[in-house]
């Protein structure tokens, strides 16, 4: 099927998984590329993904990384699709030989988002209220500032969640507040967590295109709506995740911001239970992004993230 690789192209096919909000992802790429090629039809493939299949287990316990870009990947290199729109929280830090990420769109709102029955605030729920999430990240957070907090998995699409709050399963759930924003249900947010108390997951908010390296129609297309700082934080943030050798199911959040030439990385590993708590900044120049990333991380493990990531990676 080397015609998919011709310098001019009647159609394009965008890979996304089935959510809803993954396809709000896919749709608005699609509608990014046929603003700029108008003759160009931009179809949309829906994938499923192991991490779609498996509902009823903590992702923690499936282990692996990739549980919801692998089928997604395969399909990019046996050339059933052209592109593939991944939540650029979801990518591992190594690609399969012949993809790369070609292009990181500008980032939505990074933090997370609070959605508590009574508008209650972080502060202010009740002592033992039992809090949904299906991240480890947020749960070592939570309770680090709440350890009477009862923590309980929640999976599923986003709609489910909201819904699973409203019958009262949960008094609150912490879901990624560009999901919400993307959805147009962020009237649902009771209270946006400032960064100070959740920091976010490595390239929360963030969107990862991903195509063939050699593909120069699809590259080229799609460099249009690259956002060069998102690209550098997330750069910062993935390259910190790579050398702390975390999957996206690891208590480990990252969080870069870009002022002028100068990036800030902020870097966290907690306990399961919130008890250690290692958390550093960095700065530097932009142009060294993921050597940045990569200094933290090692700044995290000498200041006692090893033993905690040793003991996770050690029963999972």
């Amino acid at each position: 099927m080397s015609h998919r690789d011709n310098l001019t192209r009647s159609t394009l096919i965008v890979g996304t998984r089935g959510s809803q909000l993954a396809l709000w992802q896919a749709e608005w790429v699609q509608s990014q590329i046929r603003a700029i090629v108008p003759d160009v039809s931009v179809i949309l493939k829906r994938i499923q993904t192991s991490g779609d299949k498996i509902q009823d287990v903590p992702l923690a316990k499936i282990g692996g990384k990739g549980l919801f870009v692998k089928e997604i990947e395969e399909a990019l290199l046996r050339r059933e699709i052209d592109l593939a729109v991944h939540s650029m929280k979801d990518v591992p830090s190594v690609l399969p030989e012949g993809l790369e990420i070609i292009c990181v769109p500008e980032r939505e709102d990074p933090r997370d988002a609070l959605i508590a029955r009574d508008n209650y605030s972080l502060e202010k729920l009740p002592v033992g209220a039992r809090v949904g999430t299906s991240s480890l990240r947020r749960q070592a957070q939570l309770l680090h500032v709440r350890p009477d907090l009862e923590i309980a998995v929640l999976r599923g699409n986003v709609d489910t969640r909201l819904r699973k709050v409203r019958e009262n399963h949960f008094d609150a759930i912490i879901l990624a507040a560009s999901g919400l924003k993307r959805l147009g249900w962020d009237q649902e947010v009771t209270e946006y967590l400032s960064v100070d108390v959740s920091l976010p997951a490595i390239g929360q908010g963030s969107l990862g295109l991903e195509g063939r390296e050699e593909d120069t129609f699809v590259r080229d297309l799609v460099a249009r709506f690259e956002h060069r700082p998102t690209r550098i934080a997330v750069t910062a943030e993935r390259a910190l995740l790579t050398r702390l050798e975390g999957g996206c199911q690891v208590p480990i959040a990252g969080y870069a911001t870009l002022q002028g030439d100068t990036l800030t990385l902020d870097g966290l590993v907690a306990s399961l239970d919130g008890k250690r708590y290692i958390r550093q900044v960095i700065k530097g120049p932009a142009g060294e992004a993921g050597s940045l990333g990569a200094r933290l991380a090692e700044q995290l493990l000498e200041s006692g993230a090893k033993p905690i990531l040793q003991e996770i990676y050690g029963t999972a």
